[in-house]
């Protein structure tokens, strides 16, 4: 018996990093899109992101988060950084005359 079948081609499953996992929740976080949105931006499914996110809900933080202290000393380091470059800036600017 000669059937045409038609076979469906294998979809393998693409693996994603730790890295690229943990910065794809942290964006879906801080951008305040919805997880459909993130995920089409990433071109992954709304339950891989979700899923990811339980994964990492329950995973001690990572090395980008920190102290609230830490976080407000480079804060303050950032801020006084900006000040002299904007000093350096406007002495530049100054016409010598």
């Amino acid at each position: 018996m000669n059937t045409n079948e038609e076979t469906t081609p294998i979809r393998k499953r693409k693996r994603y990093d730790e890295a690229f996992q943990r910065s794809s929740v942290e964006h879906w976080m801080l951008s305040g899109q919805s997880a459909r949105q993130t995920a089409s931006e990433l071109g992954i499914t709304t339950q891989t992101l979700q899923n990811w996110q339980k994964k990492f809900k329950a995973l001690p933080a990572g090395p980008v988060a920190g102290t609230l202290e830490a976080l407000q000393a480079e804060n303050r380091r950032l801020q006084k950084e900006l000040h002299r470059m904007v000093q350096q800036r406007d002495i530049l600017k100054k016409p010598w005359v």
